[in-house]
């Protein structure tokens, strides 16, 4: 940041840790923080552990946040604030969103719930501050990777429709033990949510919805063999706006194989209710362990047929480990998806936006070469 802002961060998780820390060390100027919780005790431990982990000088507070209504200590630090960065669970990104809508203040968020999204684009459609929506990795890094990929290549091959976008992160362990071959790097509530749930894409130019985990297969990214599966949200708004003019779009998630297979057998076991979610989640957490160590793994392409009818096809792929930031050490998962929510403040503060601002809406190549950005992900698509 170029100027001091006051930022409140909503929620208190390993993901507020590391948007508070990136945005005390990587900014120009320090900024003012808010950490709200529902559990006061874990604003208070992060908000400690920011000014703990920062080399700057740093103001960080925390507050209670209640998990209904407003507090008066809220509605104080709703109207000194000039963004909220939303790092809580996708079930309450419209309530918050609606704080940022009546106290004037920008918003970003970071979920993949699809629902969730489409109600806050109808309550922020004529708000007079500007709302980024699903700005973390996926949805989010990898969404303006792809549409930048797309971009470039018709560009370059002289085309306005390609045949195939693809792109794919696995939040992986470094290492995979049967039966399940999977370790929790990130919420578990959100692993089985993009299990469950359908997953939007595009076949023969045009939008449609398919079952989650109906499309495995195996994929080598660096002379690594990983499995791919369809999985609900990562894809944002990309088969909206390009919708005729790619012929097949969607995002998988990559998993160690044998994780696919193992999880499958879950789902045969499952009763079909509307806790689908939540057992899954039990079963899940029930034999998988939490994982530390980890690594993101990040791919996307494009293929199509340039101007002469040549065949031609562009990838990107990148594998991200966990990143030291002033005193601390951050996990992959915490970095990548933190930096993109960083850079999407920044963006907001240091512009005109209004409105609501969706993944396909933002220049692909400043966004991915920006100051928050390039630290974790590297330079890309350089014109």
């Amino acid at each position: 940041m170029k100027k001091h802002y006051t930022i409140i961060i909503a929620g208190a998780g390993g993901i507020a840790e590391a948007v508070g820390l990136l945005l005390m060390e990587w900014g120009e100027v320090a900024p003012t923080l808010f950490i709200g919780d529902r559990m006061h005790l874990k604003a208070k431990k992060v908000a400690r552990w920011i000014q703990e982990g920062t080399t700057k000088s740093s103001s960080v507070h925390d507050f209670h946040l209640a998990e209904k209504g407003l507090t008066d200590e809220m509605k104080t630090i709703l109207n000194q604030g000039d963004i909220i960065l939303d790092c809580l669970p996708g079930s309450q990104a419209p309530r918050i969103a609606q704080f940022a809508k009546d106290y004037n203040l920008h918003y970003a968020n970071l979920t993949e719930y699809v629902a969730e999204t489409e109600e806050i684009i109808a309550l922020a459609k004529d708000a007079k501050t500007g709302f980024i929506l699903q700005t973390g990795l996926a949805p989010g890094y990898v969404d303006l990777l792809a549409n930048g990929l797309f971009q470039q290549f018709c560009s370059d091959f002289e085309v306005d429709k390609v045949d195939k976008l693809e792109f794919k992160v696995g939040a992986l362990t470094n290492h995979a033990v049967a039966p399940h071959y999977y370790g929790f790097t990130w919420s578990p509530v959100g692993v089985a949510t993009e299990y469950i749930k359908d997953t939007i894409v595009l076949r023969d130019y045009k939008k449609t919805n398919l079952s989650p985990l109906s499309e495995r297969a195996t994929i080598i990214i660096d002379g690594i063999t990983y499995e791919e599966n369809l999985t609900s949200g990562g894809a944002a708004d990309l088969p909206d706006a390009l919708s005729g003019k790619v012929r097949s779009l969607d995002y998988k998630t990559l998993r160690h194989p044998g994780h696919y297979a193992w999880l499958q057998e879950q789902l045969d076991n499952l009763e079909n209710t509307s806790d689908a979610i939540k057992n899954l989640q039990e079963k899940m957490e029930a034999v998988i362990p939490h994982v530390e160590d980890d690594q993101i793994i990040l791919y996307a392409a494009v293929e199509g047929k340039d101007a002469t009818g040549v065949l031609r096809r562009r990838e990107i792929a990148k594998r991200i480990l966990p990143q030291i930031v002033g005193k601390h050490q951050l996990r992959a998962i915490q970095i990548t998806t933190a930096a993109p929510l960083v850079q999407a403040a920044q963006l907001l503060l240091e512009s005109s936006l209004s409105g609501v601002i969706l993944q396909s809406q933002i220049d692909p190549i400043p966004f991915l070469n920006g100051n928050y950005v390039v630290p974790v992900y590297g330079k890309v698509l350089n014109k």
